[in-house]
């Protein structure tokens, strides 16, 4: 429902049109991925299946009007995974679909790394280890204001190795802010494996033992990323969403592929996942 441009929320609780409208994000993905002939196909097709129940479940957003004060926010803090928030905020009509065809090209709005140039992003991407910093100190604006919106972070697992990370953790537990964590466990960062990298696991027990209430789900079951994101939003305190996902999901050969962290389809590759997206 829109009402004078703020878009009223009708929550999708129907599972099967959330999968259905994934698998099309999924190929729309893909496709702006492989005209450009560069992005990070992987963690957007982890996250996707998140990102999607948020907006479609949980945010009160504004496309008319994208600097609303009271809207909820979302930030991306894996901000190569842009191509997942690109196609959602697309089809809720913060920019024409058309630009999602010009991801990457020079001239155009669609960088390849989150810019707040782009209308319904809130946190320009590029250094990992940023997002649950700016997120308290939006959750601080947003007591001193007095104001209600939610504040929704998602981060890699990799991304747990960054120091900063848990400095942030700390504040947000020292604070009692108000902040939401999604951290999308798809088990890879760059071109290989977090385990061999370096183990981020227990992630549960670690970010406890931080002050913070840990919810684990699978990342791909709707049903579970419901009930985990209702289970947030009645607490105050900070909590955090540890979600299982498949890198690469919905595509058969980037599936916990690493080469497809940051590698685009060939022409073969594009039409055989365009084909298992169907």
């Amino acid at each position: 429902m829109d009402v004078q441009g703020i878009k009223i929320l009708i929550p999708v609780t129907d599972i099967k049109k959330l999968e259905e409208r994934a698998r099309l994000f999924r190929r729309e993905i893909v496709e702006m991925i492989y005209k450009a002939n560069s992005g990070h196909p992987g963690g957007s097709l982890s996250a996707i299946d998140l990102i999607n129940a948020l907006y479609y479940n949980k945010l009160k957003i504004n496309p008319r009007n994208p600097h609303w004060e009271d809207r909820d926010r979302f930030i991306l803090s894996k901000g190569h995974c842009c191509p997942a928030l690109y196609v959602v905020l697309a089809e809720h009509g913060f920019f024409p679909k058309e630009e999602l065809n010009h991801f990457r090209k020079i001239g155009h709005l669609l960088e390849g790394h989150t810019s707040i140039k782009i209308h319904g992003v809130e946190m320009s991407g590029g250094s990992l280890g940023m997002g649950v910093s700016f997120g308290n100190g939006i959750a601080m604006a947003k007591r001193i204001d007095k104001k209600k919106f939610s504040v929704w972070i998602m981060l890699g697992d990799g991304e747990n190795q960054e120091g900063q990370i848990w400095e942030a953790a700390m504040t947000a537990h020292h604070y009692n802010l108000d902040v939401k964590v999604i951290i999308d466990k798809n088990g890879v960062q760059n071109d290989w494996y977090v385990k061999e990298t370096k183990d981020v696991d227990p992630l549960d027990k670690k970010w406890e033992a931080f002050g913070w209430k840990a919810i684990n789900i699978d990342g791909h079951d709707y049903s579970q990323i419901l009930d985990a994101y209702d289970e947030a939003e009645k607490c105050s305190s900070p909590v955090v969403i540890i979600a299982k996902t498949t890198k690469g999901k919905g595509v058969s050969f980037m599936q916990n592929n690493p080469d497809f962290h940051g590698k685009a389809p060939n022409e073969q590759e594009f039409k055989q996942a365009m084909d298992e997206l169907k």
